[in-house]
């Protein structure tokens, strides 16, 4: 078959993620619409309640929709496909360290407060 030159490349395989999220914000975060009024306080108290559901069993898309404060919440708090440097470093740092189908902690953000679900 006579000879044959190989040069092996090394292959990058970009990093994505798919998360979901409910986002809680309070009177005063980055972009917050007027009709926001909650404290901060009762922002994180939220947060939690929503957080303990989740960890209880509860739907997250049914939780997403019903409460979040983002847009997403049409979508169960879907965000979507994205890559490195696309969300505000706490959000990132905090999937970063999630298994696909684990929920984060709370995760404060100039946004508000931020229950993510690692789905990708």
């Amino acid at each position: 078959f006579g000879f044959h030159v190989i040069k092996g490349a090394k292959v990058v395989v970009p990093v994505t993620f798919r998360a979901s999220h409910i986002l809680i914000r309070w009177k005063g975060t980055e972009r917050c619409p007027p009709s926001i009024t909650r404290t901060k306080e009762e922002a994180l108290k939220l947060a939690e309640d929503l957080l303990k559901q989740l960890n209880d069993g509860g739907d997250f898309a049914k939780i997403a929709g019903a409460n979040s404060d983002c847009p997403s919440k049409a979508k169960g708090g879907d965000l979507g496909v994205f890559g490195p440097g696309k969300m505000v470093p706490p959000f990132e740092k905090a999937l970063t360290g999630l298994e696909v189908g684990k929920l984060s902690g709370i995760v404060e953000t100039e946004f508000g407060y931020h229950v993510i679900k690692r789905t990708k």
